[in-house]
């Protein structure tokens, strides 16, 4: 089909169970949301699709009564709406799963899902009946924890599960879900889509922000791309495939999304670790990291494979027999001295543990390598500014002004900021866990360039995925954990997605010996 001919199908004149007609959002002289009209039919799964910056979750805040349009009117149920705030949009029946973790960490999952309409039983908290309905929509949504569980203490897979789950707790006219599998293992993930075409069956109206297409492909109804900030047009899903998606986002022909491979390394190896054993054996395994590779680690979330390098960096209570990097021994492993040793790591939890939020780009950018940038005792800002400057540049970070808190960044713009952050101190080793998670297509293109310029300058590379396509396009060798161990190494030819998947499920297949050697 030729895109560029095709014309996208019109919008439903028939009655539908939220409408958007016209709508725009401006922030003082900046418009970031133009005439955008859209109808979300019930029981069906309508996909909103584009780069991060395209107007998502604008787009959601404003349907979900987050936020109030410039301009333009909602309708529901073919009635015109007005909400003051996200609580009567609630009691109207419209809920917004957001992408970011909002639960309270020192509260249960119970107290979360139930916090600002708590059950009461003669004038007190009913603590039972919470707990009780909690199980049940927790065992909906597949999440193994428990109603008491203090949510601070759970991964953040299962917190993803429980903002799910919250939204459950209730029937429900419109439910939207923002990313709502970006932090999901493979089987909870196909829980999830069970659920929402569940919910699509029983009439409701489903809002789906993804920027995995091939979920989009597999789940959706109807697709609306938007790009930088204006509705591009809305298709049957059977009229796109997940290029052609791919290609309206962006507003060009995609080249190729990986880089080509390099080829297995035969150099001396960068890192070698022996017999690791992170938080008292639960996870060990040894391996090697040569230089100008990238090696993959997959395995199923759970597996072990972040607990791994966050013992290697120190970040666990962890021994090891041998660790050699760059040919010196590490005899007790500390993130600083690991850092000044080259081997730096890229966390999976950029909001939670990468970046601070609240505070500017440069503070965050160059917080690692003071020393470096500030040889002196007093900060020296304007160094600070030209290193931002550098890496704005260089990482294509796009921003509106450099003097904005890392929090307002898109979360793409985010992972390049953090990827410029730990580049800072020109490490040799570069360990990235979760690269592109919630990424949009666009910037996958550009970290997966990044990751290859890095490697093929010399550097060597780890890279932590739970998406199966970006470990066989990225990766000259993969290893795969199950059960906090090593249990396959794959090469060449042989790094396929169902040879991943196996290994990372099945007791049959175990490594020989030594991994990486």
């Amino acid at each position: 089909m030729n895109l560029k001919m095709e014309k996208p199908a019109q919008v439903s004149t028939a009655i539908s169970a939220l409408s958007a007609r016209s709508l725009s959002k401006s922030y003082g002289q900046i418009e970031v949301l133009r005439d955008i009209t859209l109808d979300i039919r019930s029981g069906e799964v309508h996909a909103i699709i584009g780069e991060n910056g395209a107007g998502k979750s604008t787009l959601m805040r404003l349907l979900s009564g987050h936020a109030a349009p410039t301009t333009g009117q909602l309708f529901m149920d073919g009635k015109q709406i007005d909400f003051a705030n996200a609580v009567q949009a609630e009691a109207a029946g419209i809920v917004l799963v957001h992408q970011e973790i909002l639960l309270a960490a020192d509260l249960t999952v119970a107290q979360n899902l139930f916090l600002g309409r708590e059950l009461s039983r003669r004038f007190m908290v009913n603590d039972r009946a919470m707990n009780r309905r909690t199980a049940e929509v927790l065992a909906q949504v597949g999440s193994t924890a428990r109603p008491t569980d203090r949510v601070g203490d759970q991964p953040l897979a299962q917190r993803q599960l429980f903002q799910i789950a919250r939204a459950l707790l209730d029937d429900r006219k419109v439910v939207i879900l923002d990313e709502p599998t970006a932090m999901l293992a493979n089987d909870e993930v196909d829980a999830l889509l069970g659920i929402v075409r569940d919910l699509r069956d029983q009439g409701v109206a489903i809002l789906y922000i993804s920027h995995r297409l091939e979920e989009v492909e597999a789940l959706a109804d109807r697709v609306t791309v938007l790009r930088d900030g204006d509705m591009i047009g809305t298709w049957q899903v059977s009229e796109l495939n997940q290029r052609q998606m791919a290609e309206q986002m962006v507003g060009r022909k995609l080249e190729m999304l990986y880089p080509p491979k390099r080829g297995t390394s035969k150099e001396a190896p960068t890192l070698d670790v022996t017999a690791l054993s992170v938080d008292g054996g639960k996870v060990s395994g040894s391996l090697v990291v040569r230089p100008g590779e990238v090696l993959g680690i997959g395995g199923m979330i759970g597996a072990g494979r972040t607990e791994f390098f966050e013992g290697l960096l120190g970040l666990r209570p962890a021994k090891a027999d041998k660790i050699l990097l760059n040919g010196k021994s590490v005899t007790s492993p500390d993130v600083k001295g690991m850092m000044a040793a080259g081997l730096v790591y890229l966390t999976e939890d950029r909001k939670g543990k990468g970046l601070l939020l609240n505070d500017r780009l440069g503070p965050n950018l160059t917080l690692q390598a003071l020393d470096a940038i500030n040889p002196g005792v007093q900060l020296n800002r304007k160094s600070e500014a030209r290193a931002l400057e550098d890496a704005v540049t260089e990482y294509d970070i796009r921003v509106r002004s450099l003097g904005i808190e890392a929090g307002k960044l898109s979360g793409g713009n985010q992972q390049k900021l953090l990827l410029a952050k730990i580049m800072m101190s020109d490490p040799s080793v570069v360990i990235i866990d979760e690269p592109t998670r919630g990424i949009d297509i666009g910037n996958k293109t550009q970290i997966y360039k990044f990751i290859d310029d890095l490697v093929r300058a010399g550097k060597a590379c780890v890279v932590i995925s739970s998406e199966l396509p970006e470990l066989v396009g990225l990766a000259d060798r993969v290893l795969v954990m199950r059960g906090g161990r090593f249990v396959a190494e794959l090469e060449g030819a042989d790094i396929t997605e169902q040879n991943v998947v196996y290994a990372a499920a099945s007791s049959g297949r175990t490594a020989q010996g030594r991994t990486g050697t």
